[in-house]
């Protein structure tokens, strides 16, 4: 039962010994309580112990993790690999003299950039802005969009600000504040910070006090399983949230620089849509010259079976910019028209603009990612497990409603009537699962998934079902 990949490296399965939270961390997390907000805590976790696709906590419990962090452990807990990065000499200096990359990037920093982050870049996008996390990567491409549009209004690069644009842009107030919007879609979400949070909405929660942009949002089409059975109203759906889109690009009282697209809406619910509705969607960006930017903060680096989940759409025109960040365990966006690089210095800066040192991380998992043919596997892994779940769906109806997923990897998500208990449960039985929306179970497996951790997690979510009984 050892890892396919690392000799001795993980348990044979999990181990529940108290429960979960046992004595020791309910001490550490009522310690952590008088210093730090605990009340979103899922697991107290001891990383020491943590290994491969198994976190483990204080008590001595052990579950497989088929939430990595929400989605962002790409190779596993305390990968060997990883380790040696760790301890590299060119590690070590990234750490300890972090540098401000606009004013002082490193002398290696391009070497850096093409023999990691660039090297899988997506099709068509050949730069890259670096960034600290996903909020900070969409915002930073939401700016991107704006000067790009605002220069293009303007009449070029090379036509200089006007005095009255400098002036109303200390004021906060057009034209130096231009009067654009970002179009994004309900249930979306894109972060936590001002810009992403205007083009956030999935929860209230989450936007509740924050005053926000006025920004138009479009209906997601909300498919209906299984595809198969409703192919006519599926693609009717699709088409009017186009049409939609198109309608509001056209008329809205601040018009779109750019749409802003989740190829899975992750914590909205899991929810999907064909290759052919993102065609749809590039052609009418395309049509009325607003960009399109890919939002792969949780899609990317290979959960879907491809490196990029937009690759699932053979789109004949690429996106304009893909952020990504999780998996990478690094940040920022890919852009490819050089328009979108700002046409003065210090427009797309802050002090640290990334981190060198995590990009060397990402470099060393694009390596380990290529070596064992990670996507590849996780194609494959998430084809044998999106079988398994066909079969706990037929065996138990409504528990494993609108499974979801097939074809993309291990990005497999199902609706159950008692989601927030079916999680809580979970633990009981060894594995460690996560939600998204309303009623979603997601399964964000890392890429070193195998065939015998899809059989313990189907194990696992067969007797929760059956507890419920």
């Amino acid at each position: 039962m050892a890892s396919s990949f690392y000799k001795d490296w993980e348990p044979e399965g999990p181990t529940v010994k108290t429960e979960i939270p046992g004595p020791k961390a309910k001490e550490a997390i009522k310690e952590l309580d008088e210093v730090f907000d605990t009340r979103s805590l899922n697991m107290l976790t001891d990383y020491h112990k943590s290994v491969g696709n198994y976190i483990a906590d204080p008590d001595g419990n052990v579950l497989l993790d088929v939430y990595a962090q929400i989605a962002s452990i790409p190779i596993g807990y305390n990968n060997p690999v990883l380790q040696d990065a760790a301890l590299s000499s060119d590690m070590v200096n990234s750490i300890i003299n972090r540098p401000a990359l606009g004013n002082f990037p490193p002398t290696d920093w391009a070497s850096v950039l093409k023999t990691g982050i660039l090297k899988v870049a997506p099709k068509g996008l050949n730069q890259v802005f670096t960034a600290m996390a996903g909020s900070d990567a969409n915002e930073t491409a939401y700016k991107a969009a704006f000067m790009w549009r605002r220069q293009k209004e303007r009449g070029g690069p090379q036509v200089e600000f006007t005095a009255e644009e400098m002036e109303s842009a200390m004021i906060n107030q057009s034209p130096g504040a231009s009067s654009l919007s970002i179009l994004s879609f309900k249930s979306a979400f894109h972060g936590r910070l001002f810009g992403s949070l205007s083009t956030t909405r999935s929860k209230p929660i989450h936007k509740l006090d924050i005053p926000a942009f006025d920004w138009p949002q479009a209906t997601f089409p909300l498919l209906k399983y299984p595809l198969e059975e409703h192919a006519e109203e599926n693609a009717a759906a699709e088409q009017a949230a186009l049409d939609e889109v198109e309608h509001l690009i056209k008329t809205y009282h601040i018009p779109p620089a750019a749409v802003m697209v989740e190829p899975i809406q992750s914590e909205g619910g899991d929810n999907h849509a064909s290759p052919a509705f993102f065609r749809g969607l590039r052609a009418i960006t395309k049509k009325h010259g607003v960009l399109l930017i890919v939002d792969e903060v949780q899609t990317g680096v290979g959960a879907t079976g491809k490196f990029w989940a937009h690759e699932h759409w053979d789109l004949q025109d690429p996106p304009d910019m893909v952020t990504f960040s999780k998996k990478a365990q690094t940040a920022g966006y890919y852009f490819g028209n050089p328009e979108l690089r700002p046409n003065k210095p210090y427009r797309q800066f802050n002090t640290w603009m990334g981190d060198p040192a995590r990009a060397l991380l990402f470099k060393a998992i694009i390596g380990e990612i290529e070596r064992l043919g990670l996507v590849e596997h996780t194609a494959r892994v998430g084809d044998y497990l999106y079988g398994k779940l066909e079969g706990l769906a037929q065996k138990y109806p409504g528990q494993f409603a609108n499974l979801r997923g097939k074809g993309q990897g291990t990005f497999i998500a199902f609706d159950n009537p008692r989601r927030d208990e079916f999680l809580a449960r979970a633990k009981k039985f060894g594995v460690n699962i996560g939600g998204s929306g309303q009623s979603a179970v997601r399964l964000r497996p890392m890429l070193i998934f195998e065939e015998k951790h899809a059989d313990i997690l189907v194990d696992a979510l067969e007797k929760i079902v059956k507890s419920f009984q």
